[in-house]
């Protein structure tokens, strides 16, 4: 997993609880907490942080997952390079079906070793998304924080809602409705 996601989950556990909150995950997770943007690092190392933020904090797992995702969305689309694709679009649609189009693309050409999870579009009209999420890391609840924060950016509103397809959360079915 790339560092930037590491760096944004210390920089989410900072600014919403602490510095001392995130001193302490760190110690009680046996985490260095050092970590590059560009770096490559073990995916179960996050896992481990927000497990540990979890039992300090009495929020779920799913929740951290789900709020440190709606929080890096625009971290994250600021870091895109200028003149490319995802600039033009206008629509959450637009731009989810791009991640699999062209961000996973590209981030394979930079880090060959790369494995982002990949989208498997299942059906789309101008009000509904269906995909499947498939990732061996099981961070769906990322996936899902993503989208309200792009929803956010593009102002729209959007309901969503997701299915385990394979029960350890790998394969998940997203159905994504645009509300009007």
């Amino acid at each position: 997993m790339k560092g930037i996601i590491f760096t944004e989950f210390m920089d989410l556990v900072e600014q919403k609880f602490g510095l001392e909150a995130l001193d302490s995950l760190l110690a009680d997770s046996g985490d260095s907490g050092i970590y590059t943007a560009v770096g490559s690092y073990d995916h179960r190392n996050l896992v481990k942080l927000i497990v540990q933020l979890s039992k300090k904090t009495g929020i779920s797992p799913e929740e951290l997952q789900r709020v440190f995702g709606q929080s890096v969305f625009h971290n994250l689309y600021n870091t895109l390079p200028n003149n490319n694709s995802l600039q033009a679009c206008k629509t959450s649609f637009q731009f989810i079906k791009l991640v699999e189009d062209y961000i996973h693309i590209e981030v394979k050409k930079l880090y060959p070793e790369a494995n982002p999870p990949s989208f498997r579009f299942i059906s789309e009209s101008e009000t509904e998304m269906v995909f499947d999420y498939v990732s061996a890391r099981c961070m769906s609840y990322v996936c899902l924080g993503l989208m309200e924060g792009c929803a956010e950016f593009f102002n729209e509103e959007l309901s969503m809602s997701m299915n385990n397809v394979e029960d350890d959360g790998s394969h998940v079915r997203f159905t994504v409705n645009l509300v009007e």
